[in-house]
Parts: C-alpha cells; structure tokens; sequence
C-alpha cells in the first residue's frame, strides 16, 4: 500500500524518488509532506510547525526576515516546481502552505493553543478561499498565483488569530 497519491506526479510523470532527489521538488514538496495520498496541503502544513517552533525562538525581527524569505523564495520554487510537473498549482506543491503558516503565526505570541488554532484557521482560509482568495487562485498564475491564495489566507487567519489572541481566547 503506497502512502502516496500515486506513483507517478504531474503530467511529467516523476517519481516520488525523483522528486526528493531535486532540491527544488524536495522542498517545493515540503521536505516530502506533499506526497501524502490525501491531504497533501494539510500534510504541507503539519510539516510547517517545527519550522514555525524553530522560527519563533529567534524574535520578531529574525522571525520577520526569515518568514519574508521563505515567502519570496516559494514563489520562484512553485514556479520551477510546476514548470518540472507541467502542471499549475499541482496539489503535491505545499511549500505555500508552509509559508502561509509561517505568515498566519507572525505576529502572536508562542503558545501550544495558537500553534494549534493557527493550523486550524489557516487550514479552513485556505480550503473554503472566500474571495479575494478564490479569485486569486484562479487568476494568477505561475510561481506567484501559486503563493498568492495561500497568502491571503495566511493573512485573513492570522488576523483573526492576532484577535483571538489579544482578546484573551488564546
């Protein structure tokens, strides 16, 4: 039984050995989380919290650089990602997951209850992608269209994390 979606991804047909031997598709793919069989974003996701935990050690300002980083690199690693599947967007590309974790966290404090409702809120932003996230995900294309929808997600969750957080729900 195969813990992946199939043998073969994208209209190019790697294999997961191919894909965890590119160092682009290895962390276009979430250091391997998106070769999951079902919920390869949420998988993305998952994968993102020991990164966010590391990340979080380091203050604000680093914290800050590197989740502007890890953003503005995934959009030229989506892009040569789904240029190497042939296909936009291929649901086994998460590192705009992971960057949307990481943009969700950015500005709460470090607490297991906000790892936890962060996950959840971005996860439900991302999946239901009320507009503009929907229109994004459908209009823009490339490296960027790819990141873009994960963003606004990352965005409308986090503020709703920030004011759950400030508010005392957390």
């Amino acid at each position: 039984m195969s813990i992946f979606l199939n043998d073969q991804f994208g209209k190019n047909k790697l294999t997961p050995r191919q894909i965890l031997s590119d160092p682009i598709l290895f962390l276009a793919f979430g250091f391997g989380s998106g070769l999951a069989k079902k919920a390869p974003g949420t998988f993305g996701t998952v994968a993102a919290i020991p990164l966010y935990c590391l990340f979080a050690q380091t203050g604000l300002l680093a914290y800050s650089l590197l989740t502007i980083i890890v953003t503005i690199a995934g959009i030229w690693i989506c892009d040569i990602a789904a240029k190497k599947l042939d296909e936009h967007d291929f649901g086994g590309i998460v590192w705009d997951e992971i960057a949307g974790y990481l943009i969700t966290m950015w500005l709460v404090p470090f607490t297991w209850q906000n790892v936890v409702l962060g996950f959840v809120l971005f996860r439900i932003f991302d999946i239901i992608k009320p507009w503009p996230i929907k229109w994004a995900d459908q209009k823009v294309q490339g490296g960027f269209g790819i990141m873009l929808d994960d963003v606004l997600a990352a965005v409308f969750a986090g503020a709703l994390l920030l004011l759950a957080s400030n508010s005392g729900w957390t």
